[in-house]
């Protein structure tokens, strides 16, 4: 079998593993619902933390999937061979079933029998140990009876073969990551040197087998899980025999687009082309997602404005002077047939596109005119370098293409150490964004879930019985909802709605799960997010009996009664989009 498109590796990928007895869940979007630590979901572990942790899933203890992913720690990486903004994750998971011995075999069996990858190609790492866990000999061994010799297999401490926790606690454990030898025109040494940019990360298989405490310690999980995760873009590079991702089936298209817009060749070009074309690819899917957002200078959007705005800057250095963004848009929607919110959303993606290109011009226009005034001096220092690119999106590229035009000089010294300044707190952040770890089970947590579900029911019976969820998002202090209606909601509305969810928490309603297909979850009334797409069982949660006051398709957490919540307050109503409203609410 031939693996030229994405589709056909996605295909062989979950066909393999659904004859291993796995069960195939759909890509869950990429703003996280109920998890304010992360702006995006950036692994395909994330929707499925409550599972690693010990809830049940609907469907069973195997399962496998192609996730949807974002990672933006590293911005400026984008622009080489291989990094990417938004990538897809195919991931299979055993949620207290299989552990080492089984997962390792299935990667071995998909590289070298569904793959066909040569295995005097393959080289693999495991952990060396240290004083919190010893050195995986389990997995070493096990690569070694399938075939990889022992100067192929490399033993790396923590910073490189470790997963976890995502956050200060939870659960975690080794990893084993497989590589591939890149070059076509050379021969894989026989010495596998993880340093070495020619053996390519291609499947990384986590086998989260402890738990690390608030004092710092590491004891043995209840329930070993695998976690795993392969990049499409970097397999399908592999696969094709190519060194450059942007080659692929994948970006082919895009890149072609660009050529003709810029009227340029990408040879020479590379990485202007790579950025615009890795970071609309991004932004497409942002602003497509069945949660999409707008761009705006806080949070997702800020994230997804500096995509943008970025994309744009390097059109610029190709010579791009019209709107371009859409067009390159049109050309990325065709390489994805089985992302329908995509298709559902591409005016509204086209249309965000376009105007925020035309707002940056403006940007632009000030920016050209804060270079001109500094230019007067002959010589521009780092530091004003750098306020060009902070406050006005230039990359150090285009201010020394005008500098050169001027025949002036960049103290670029000054302009890296202040650069370097500036990506140390962009991690730092990003960082803190984690620390505080993925799926916070708090009760304080469970709690603003459950206001969640009495707060859709109430708007839609105080206000109107077609209002749905927009969005939400959940701290241990808070909770937010987003939702359509029209307007402003009077003081009166708002009262209304309040007393109809402490009538509920005062009647001490009790709360149930249940796993049922999800036609008949949808046929009893069971509220679902419009555009989210959902496995064929579910689990829902009632709150009441007979009379039920909520019942929603979700995942949880939840508490057991309504009477835990004690009393619910709105602090805040306020619009966000063009006929979406938000609440923020409390409880307790």
């Amino acid at each position: 079998m031939k693996f030229e498109k994405r589709q056909d590796l996605i295909r062989a990928y979950i066909d393999f593993f659904k004859s291993k007895g796995h069960k195939e869940i759909p890509s869950s979007s990429l703003i996280p619902e109920h998890d304010p630590t992360v702006l995006f979901t950036t692994a395909g572990m994330h929707p499925l933390v409550p599972f690693l942790l010990g809830q049940k899933h609907s469907l069973g203890k195997r399962l496998v999937d192609v996730q949807k992913c974002i990672r933006t720690q590293d911005i400026e990486e984008v622009g080489d061979p291989v990094h990417h903004t938004f990538f897809e994750m195919l991931g299979n998971w055993s949620l207290g079933d299989y552990f080492k011995k089984e997962a390792i075999e299935y990667s071995f069996e998909f590289l070298t029998k569904t793959l066909k990858l040569p295995l005097d190609r393959l080289a693999v790492s495991v952990f060396a140990g240290d004083k919190d866990a010893p050195k995986d000999q389990d997995s070493a061994q096990t690569w070694k009876r399938l075939g990889i010799p022992e100067s192929r297999i490399a033993y790396l401490p923590k910073k490189n073969n470790w997963w976890g926790p995502a956050g200060e606690t939870g659960p975690c454990g080794p990893d084993t990551e497989m590589f591939y030898w890149s070059p076509n025109s050379k021969k894989a040494p026989k010495k596998f040197d993880p340093d070495d940019d020619n053996w390519v990360e291609i499947w990384n298989d986590v086998l989260m087998q402890y738990e690390k405490t608030r004092e710092e310690k590491y004891i043995p999980l209840k329930q070993q899980n695998v976690d795993t995760g392969m990049g499409v873009e970097r397999t399908l590079a592999v696969l094709n025999g190519l060194e450059d991702n942007y080659q692929t089936s994948i970006f082919s298209p895009v890149i072609k687009e660009i050529e003709k817009i810029s009227k340029n060749k990408y040879e020479g070009n590379e990485k202007a082309m790579r950025i615009i074309a890795d970071h609309v690819r991004a932004a497409t899917f942002i602003l497509g997602d069945q949660r999409g957002i707008k761009p705006s200078n806080v949070g997702q959007g800020y994230v997804l404005r500096r995509l943008i705005r970025r994309a744009i800057r390097y059109g610029r250095i190709l010579g791009i002077g019209n709107n371009f963004t859409s067009i390159v848009a049109k050309s990325i929607l065709p390489i994805y047939p089985d992302y329908q919110e995509l298709h559902r959303n591409h005016s509204f993606i086209s249309e965000q596109l376009d105007e925020e290109e035309n707002k940056f011009k403006e940007t632009l226009e000030k920016g050209l005119k804060k270079f001109n005034e500094l230019a007067k001096d002959k010589i521009i220092t780092g530091k004003e370098a750098f306020l060009l690119f902070q406050s006005f999106g230039f990359p150090i590229e285009m201010t020394q293409e005008l500098a050169d035009e001027k025949e002036i000089k960049i103290d670029l010294e000054e302009y890296n150490e202040e650069f370097k300044k500036h990506q140390d707190l962009s991690r730092e952040t990003s960082a803190g964004v984690f620390k505080s770890g993925l799926a916070d089970n708090s009760e304080a947590t469970k709690k603003l879930h459950t206001a969640t579900h009495l707060l859709n029911e109430a708007l839609r019976k105080v206000l109107d019985k077609n209002i749905h969820q927009k969005g939400s998002n959940i701290t241990p202090e808070r909770l937010r909802f987003d939702f359509n209606f029209p307007r402003k909601l009077t003081e009166e509305e708002i009262k209304k709605v309040e007393d109809w969810v402490n009538k509920r928490i005062q009647e001490a309603l009790p709360i149930y799960r249940e796993e049922i297909p999800l036609q008949d979850a949808l046929k009893s009334g069971a509220q679902a997010e419009f555009g989210a797409k959902y496995p064929e069982l579910v689990s829902i949660y009632t709150i009441g009996d007979k009379n039920w006051a909520s019942k929603e398709i979700c995942t949880g957490p939840h508490v057991s009664n309504t009477r835990e919540l004690k009393h619910f307050k709105i602090i805040k109503e306020e619009s966000v989009a063009a006929g979406i409203r938000r609440i923020k609410a409390t409880v307790g």
